[in-house]
Formats: structure tokens, C-alpha cells, sequence
């Protein structure tokens, strides 16, 4: 590796043993290899940092507490040495060695001020997560308007994100807050579809909640505005018939069974998380740990700690 890497990739981990390995693997695999590696662990108790040890990296620990991805974000980035600022999930495997360069590439566009890349789900990914991936990670041409940036491969310039941080108001959505916000200054976002990784979850429903809690809180912050059970009826009843005409198609009559009880708590997370977020934009309330709290009680990451 070249001492002054071009770019500087951040990747945040909890108990990712499971799959990092395969990450790593796949990112020391790439042909683009002017770049340093930050690992984030929030407090792994299983063998995530020994795994992450046998790749060349420097390792900031926080504690779980202090778990918050604007904050930790930001820090870390101001701790990378690049001009490009890279985020790697370390649950998202790139499935092709030219992944990274095709991310940066997009950088020759002096416009362009981030990128991100498709994502496709895993092979055991449930058929509605496999709808929901379609809709937002096309094949070709542009992502959908409502994505405007998804972290989980994505890049920055290092200066764009020194002028715009990421925020840390509410503990979810940093990444389509950004998004949104830099839209606002005009800057140009790249989405980047032959930037290919693979990254989905098959989600509890307790999992899920705490997921769309958290996206609905951040909502709030982001678009402004609270939720009503008739908003909240409407959106359930869609999403249900949606995702039962995609199942039907593709001959899942297991998943189709389950579609009612999923979308119910999709749907019902987000309506309380918007709820919880509107009230505390309302009062001006300071309370990440709520939201904190619901996700990560919730996560997989969780079941290995305890």
C-alpha cells in the first residue's frame, strides 16, 4: 500500500464473525489497491477482531454505548488519511474484484461529490427482501428518487464530508439524511449499479421494528411532519398487496403466509419511531438513546453479546 492512500475505507463492526471474514477477503481481493483501512468495533465479543487482524488495518474501539453512526462516522473520517472516504459494511461482500475501482472511478466526474453502489441480497434472502432490492437497487440508470445515497458501499469526498458531516440528531438514516442534505446544496451523487455487493438481511420481526423505528424517528428530522393510524392503514394494506402479487409471481407461498405479520411490524415500527421523532423535533428534545435503545436491543448483534 502506498503511504498516502487515495482513499480510506471505513468499516464499522459488532460481532460480524459470521461475515466479515468474507468482506475483508473480498476487499483485499480488488484491483484498485491505493487505499488504507479503518476498522470501527463497537464491542465484539466474538472473533470479528481476530479475523479482522489478519488483514493490514487500524482499529478504533469505542464502547457499545457510544454507538452512534453520525458520531462514529465523522470521527473516523477525520481520522482517515485519504481524499476519497469509502464506507464498507462489514456485512457487504463485494462480488466482483473491480467493485472498489468502479466506486472511485466515479470521482473523474470533478462533479460528482459521492457514490454508492448496488447492492444485491444474499441467495437465502427472504422473497420480499428480494423484492424490496429490486425496487431500489436496479440494474441499470439511476436509483429511485426516494434513495438518494446508501452507505453500505459507498464513497465521499473527504472534503465534501469535512463541509457536510454526517448528522447525529436522531441514530438512524445518516446515510439518507446526507443524502438529502447535499441534494439541497446541489451536488451530484453517482449511483453506481457495476459497483456490485452482496448485503441483505432476513430480519426477526422484533429486528424489524427496531429497524423502521429508527428510520421513521429519523424521518421526522429529515422530511419533517408526524404519522396517523389512517396514514399508517393505508400504507400496510399496500405494502401487503405489493409484496403478496411479487410472491405470487415467484411461486413463494411460505413467504407469501408470512407477508401480513412482516409488513404489520414494518409498518408499525415506523408509524411509532416517526411518532417519537416528531414529538421530539416538536419539543427540541435531545434523546438519541431512545431509538439507540429499540435497534440495538433488537439486533442481531445483540444475541451474541448477551
Amino acid at each position: 500500500m502506498n503511504l498516502t492512500p487515495r482513499v480510506s475505507i471505513i468499516m464499522r463492526a459488532k460481532n460480524s464473525d459470521w461475515v466479515i471474514g468474507e468482506a475483508l477477503a473480498g476487499l483485499f481481493a480488488q484491483t484498485y489497491t491505493n487505499f488504507e483501512l479503518i476498522v470501527v468495533d463497537s464491542g465484539s465479543t466474538d472473533t470479528t477482531l481476530e479475523l479482522a487482524a489478519r488483514w493490514p488495518h487500524r482499529l478504533i474501539q469505542i464502547k457499545p454505548e457510544d454507538y452512534i453512526p453520525g458520531t462514529v462516522l465523522n470521527n473516523a473520517a477525520k481520522a482517515a488519511r485519504g481524499e476519497i472516504v469509502v464506507f464498507q459494511n462489514s456485512d457487504a461482500v463485494p462480488l466482483a474484484t473491480d467493485a472498489l475501482e468502479r466506486l472511485v472511478a466515479a470521482f473523474d466526474d470533478p462533479k460528482v461529490q459521492a457514490a454508492f453502489a448496488r447492492q444485491v441480497p444474499r441467495p437465502d434472502a427472504d422473497g420480499w427482501v428480494r423484492r424490496d432490492y429490486a425496487l431500489s437497487f436496479p440494474e441499470s440508470g439511476a436509483a429511485p428518487e426516494w434513495l438518494p445515497f446508501s452507505q453500505v458501499f459507498s464513497a465521499i469526498r473527504a472534503m465534501a464530508l469535512a463541509e457536510q458531516p454526517f448528522y447525529t440528531a436522531a441514530w438512524g438514516s445518516e446515510d439518507t439524511e446526507w443524502g438529502v442534505a447535499v441534494k439541497k446544496r446541489g451536488w451530484k451523487i453517482a449511483y453506481v449499479p457495476d459497483a456490485l455487493v452482496m448485503h441483505s438481511h432476513n430480519y426477526t420481526l422484533r429486528q424489524l421494528y427496531g429497524r423502521r423505528f429508527i428510520e421513521g424517528e429519523a424521518d421526522a428530522f429529515i422530511y419533517g411532519g408526524s404519522d396517523s393510524l389512517p396514514a399508517l392503514a393505508k400504507r400496510t394494506l399496500a405494502s401487503i398487496a405489493h409484496d403478496a402479487l411479487w410472491l405470487l409471481k415467484q411461486k413463494d407461498l411460505a413467504g407469501l403466509a408470512l407477508t401480513p405479520a412482516r409488513r404489520m411490524a414494518y409498518q408499525w415500527g415506523y408509524f411509532k419511531g416517526k411518532r417519537h421523532g416528531a414529538e421530539r423535533v416538536k419539543n427540541q428534545i435531545d434523546d438519541v438513546a431512545t431509538g439507540q435503545k429499540v435497534v440495538l436491543d433488537r439486533h442481531e448483534s445483540a444475541r451474541k453479546a448477551a
